[in-house]
């Protein structure tokens, strides 16, 4: 054991300093590595048979320890690094983690079932985006979960509006009556499929209660000119890699009002020097659009490409700035922080959907026609782009009405 605990460790610091995490990382990743496989000696557990139970277990025994040892509790964020020190060991013993769950009882084989067979037909069969089928097939684990730990592997056809409603209740609290219709359409997703598959006697997505939003009632948030223009001015100071990075999402994000997805995905080989265009995939349609690259993008994003970008075997052209490199996964803490630097303050939401409610917004005041925004912006339909002429409410206090009145004589 202990010969193999060596290698393993040797092709652990190998793989990571590969993926070039810095030197501290890969001596603390693998200090704890070694940690957890004197623990599985000791427990005589191959490391080939660890399941997520035994790591959450050990890291339990981690933290006693430490309190131990120290007399208090570790910080709340401590357990993180011993964690993705051992999950990279895994990764590597394992060839994936976290592992393919396993059914353990009837209850959860029919469970996994149900959502790998649900899972296809909403890839194959209906044709969603991942981002959509991440967000159904949540609801749906959730759902499935809940209801046959309460009431059996048998209860799906004996199910009933009060079943509905019971789950609705646990997912209501402390939610926004936007985020409850969310979840009410996701539930109604998975309910018509039980009863399409023969799961479920009756259809019950009808009698799933949600708020009723009346169209068009929130009005999106919005960035003014003069702050897009300061949130660029305050990025383009900043010539660190991150720095570069972000200006170069910035301007895509000003000018094109591309979707963050649109962004992660955006490779070198999808810009047209020559012909200067841009080729974009949008996430939602799957549709192909071919726009102008503008000069302030062009040059933003070459200096990332030529000064910030680092080393990496990944296509996509937006990295993270810290090992492993891989693509982006999240705009939100990129936009909120470039917000805050300029001291650009929105009224709502400041997540990088503002960018893009502007921009649709700039064409609407130059008299761009509707079906042309919603082309450019990648929407399935023209009302996914009417909401955005509630934003620009304020072109309407230029328009004077002439009211009828009675003629007042002398």
């Amino acid at each position: 054991m202990p010969n193999s605990s060596d290698h393993l460790i040797t092709e652990l610091r190998t793989e990571l300093t590969r993926q070039q995490y810095s030197r501290a990382v890969v001596d603390n990743y693998c200090a704890y590595a070694r940690g957890f496989l004197d623990y599985l000696l000791r427990q005589n557990t191959p490391v080939a048979d660890v399941s997520e139970v035994q790591v959450a277990q050990y890291l339990r025994d981690a933290i006693a320890l430490f309190q131990e040892r120290h007399g208090r509790s570790p910080g709340p964020y401590w357990h993180s690094i011993p964690r993705s020190g051992i999950h990279a060991l895994l990764r590597l013993a394992q060839g994936q983690w976290p592992p393919t769950p396993i059914a353990t009882c009837a209850t959860d084989a029919l469970r996994l079932a149900i959502c790998e067979e649900y899972e296809t037909w909403l890839r194959e069969e209906r044709g969603l985006a991942v981002a959509s089928i991440d967000a159904l097939m949540w609801e749906g684990r959730n759902f499935l979960a809940w209801q046959l730990n309460r009431h059996g592997i048998d209860s799906l056809m004996t199910m009933t509006v009060g079943d509905i409603d019971g789950y609705m209740d646990t997912r209501s609290p402390h939610q926004t009556r936007k985020s409850i219709k969310d979840v009410a359409e996701r539930l109604r997703s998975m309910l018509r499929y039980l009863h399409r598959t023969g799961r479920t006697a009756i259809d019950l997505s009808p009698h799933v209660v949600a708020p009723l939003l009346y169209a068009y009632e929130g009005v999106p948030s919005i960035l003014t000119p003069d702050q897009i223009a300061a949130v660029l001015q305050t990025s383009g100071t900043d010539k660190t890699p991150a720095g570069l990075r972000d200006h170069a999402i910035l301007q895509l994000l000003a000018t094109h009002g591309l979707r963050s997805g649109e962004i992660f995905n955006l490779r070198a080989k999808d810009i047209d020097w020559r012909a200067e265009t841009i080729r974009i995939r949008h996430t939602k349609t799957h549709a192909t659009s071919y726009l102008p690259l503008m000069v302030p993008v062009g040059e933003a994003v070459l200096a990332y490409l030529q000064t910030g970008r680092p080393m990496t075997d990944a296509r996509e052209i937006f990295i993270r700035t810290r090992a492993p490199y891989r693509k982006l996964s999240m705009l939100a803490n990129i936009v909120q922080r470039r917000l805050k630097d300029a001291g650009v303050k929105p009224a709502g939401k400041n997540g990088s959907h503002i960018f893009r409610h502007a921009r649709a917004v700039e064409m609407l005041r130059a008299a761009v026609p509707q079906k042309v925004i919603g082309d450019l912006l990648g929407h399935r339909s023209a009302e996914s782009t009417a909401p955005y002429l509630k934003l620009a409410t304020e072109d309407l206090r230029a328009i004077a009405l002439d009211v009828p009145g009675k003629e007042v004589r002398s």
